[in-house]
């Protein structure tokens, strides 16, 4: 096992970018390092002189990376001049290299347009060369290795795209563990507790006034421990999309707002409130804001050219809140948070959500209702 893991911490040392770029360069130049004192002490100077631009080009190739345009640019120059010098033969290794760098290390027209005009000089060289089909060896030459460049840059981005929705996901998940764990634990015995301090404090004799306003206040603190935790749990299942609302400022109160930005977006909405507005729970407020936003967003993609109507109603003991529309190709698509982040959002606050197609009249209908305090 061991020469195995040392082969592999071979292989990881020289597949770092610097060290691989500067045993590229290594190898590459070897060859003229080498040949060229041979050549001089043979006095064959002429010969000699002829691998300098291959060792300028192989030298570039250390910028391959970080410019890999510049390394482009001046190697073709190289090879166009040696070329038409009769100095370098055509297609050497530092340019096949420098054409793969341009696709692997940029992207889009940026690419196109540095590869066509490396291909336009370098064909023109060679026709003037009197080369037979310079063009298609042109061609060949530049298209093939940014190709390459490009179907390995491709692969690479697909695979870290990959990579990183699997890490959300992963994370996505555990919190959603970690709020159902929190809610099973603290919820049952906060809840129980929250009984026999009821049950407790209508069992107290008129006159105990005292005793009976600790219990009160422990019911009141035991109800407020629930919100907080709600609020935790709202903070915990979100999927990602969303920073925390808390500090997003969103509620109830800026839904006249998010109509106006509707409306701008080029979707008719109108917003009716019914009912003496009361300060929601942080939680609820959230929520409502949120469901309306999803709402109105699904309704912009799946049914273009709809109109919707947002009713939000204060009671006593709940607030309800509705969005329809009249569109006729609701359900196609992608629609982000949600119809399940809703339904998420709503269960969270002890509140029920429906969801579907209006009939007779046609659209969509989303409508919630949350208690505004929960036994």
């Amino acid at each position: 096992m061991r020469p195995a893991r040392s082969l592999l911490r071979l292989i990881r040392f020289f597949r770092r970018p610097q060290v691989f770029d500067r045993t590229l360069v290594i190898v590459l130049g070897f060859p003229g390092i080498i040949g060229i004192p041979v050549m001089l002490v043979m006095g064959n100077t002429a010969l000699a002189l002829t691998a300098l631009p291959y060792l300028v080009a192989v030298v570039l190739l250390l910028m391959r990376r970080r410019r890999p345009v510049l390394v482009t640019a001046l190697v073709t120059g190289l090879e166009a001049v040696g070329v038409a010098a009769d100095v370098v033969p055509s297609s050497n290794v530092p340019a096949l290299v420098a054409y793969y760098s341009l696709g692997r290390y940029t992207a889009g027209r940026t690419t196109a347009i540095v590869a066509a005009a490396a291909f336009v000089a370098y064909a023109t060289v060679l026709e003037l060369d009197q080369v037979n089909g310079g063009w298609v060896m042109a061609l060949f030459n530049v298209g093939v290795p940014v190709g390459v460049g490009q179907l390995v840059r491709l692969r690479t981005e697909l695979n870290e795209r990959g990579r990183r929705d699997a890490a959300d996901a992963a994370v996505r998940a555990e919190r959603r563990r970690i709020a159902r764990e929190l809610h099973d634990v603290v919820a049952h015995h906060i809840t129980v507790i929250n009984a026999l301090v009821g049950g407790a404090r209508a069992t107290l004799p008129a006159e105990q006034e005292v005793t009976r306003d600790a219990l009160e206040s422990a019911e009141q603190t035991a109800r407020q421990a629930m919100s907080e935790m709600r609020r935790l749990l709202d903070v915990l299942r979100a999927d990602g999309h969303e920073g925390p609302d808390a500090a997003t400022g969103v509620g109830a109160e800026r839904l006249p707002a998010l109509i106006k930005e509707a409306r701008s977006a080029g979707l008719p909405a109108h917003l009716n409130v019914t009912g003496e507005p009361v300060p929601l729970p942080a939680v609820v407020d959230h929520a409502v804001y949120r469901i309306v936003q999803e709402a109105l967003t699904n309704t912009r993609k799946h049914a273009p050219g709809a109109r919707a109507s947002v009713r939000l109603a204060y009671e006593p003991d709940a607030v309800e809140v509705e969005v329809v529309d009249d569109g006729s190709t609701k359900g196609t698509g992608s629609p982000g948070f949600g119809l399940g982040g809703m339904a998420e959002r709503v269960a969270l606050c002890g509140g029920q959500l429906s969801t579907g197609p209006r009939a007779p009249q046609g659209g969509f209908r989303v409508h919630a209702r949350i208690p505004l305090e929960t036994p």
